[in-house]
């Protein structure tokens, strides 16, 4: 029979997996606490981690919180199932080639241009310039005003 622990990651894991039925959670309890040692199918056991360890992170989190509920430590421990069965193999590394240039003319540097480019941040100061003269006419019309 599984514990509430072991229900608990098995049934986190499953949703997060494409093989939830070789989803497997031993329990151990030592001096250290409980530990739950997680084995799932080859293919998922990078779902299960989590890109730089995220997943498998947030699990743990979750069973320190669950721990903390029920008096417990737990320990999480994600089991390489892969028994040494053969992956495919990676492609050959491209020969290297080393070309050797002889006599080549050195090149000049390309010259500057010699206007200033236009850039986003001139554009919007030149539009918050003519904002601001705009402004500043307006408001003098209306200074000239009796009110």
């Amino acid at each position: 029979m599984a514990t509430i622990d072991q229900q608990f990651v098995e049934y986190i894991v499953k949703t997060l997996v494409n093989n939830p039925d070789k989803v497997e959670v031993d329990r151990k309890i030592d001096e250290k606490g409980v530990l739950l040692s997680l084995s799932v199918d080859p293919e998922d056991v990078g779902r299960v981690i989590g890109r730089r360890g995220a997943t498998a992170q947030s699990i743990r989190t979750l069973l320190r919180a669950l721990g903390t509920k029920n008096d417990a430590r737990y320990n999480l421990k994600i089991v390489n199932t892969d028994d040494g069965a053969e992956r495919p193999a990676a492609a050959p590394a491209a020969k290297e080639e080393t070309v050797e240039v002889v006599d080549a003319p050195e090149e000049e540097p390309a010259a500057e241009p010699e206007t200033e480019p236009i850039t986003d941040d001139s554009m919007e100061t030149d539009a918050a310039s003519d904002l601001a003269e705009k402004t500043r006419a307006e408001l003098a019309d209306m200074d000239d005003l009796d009110i």
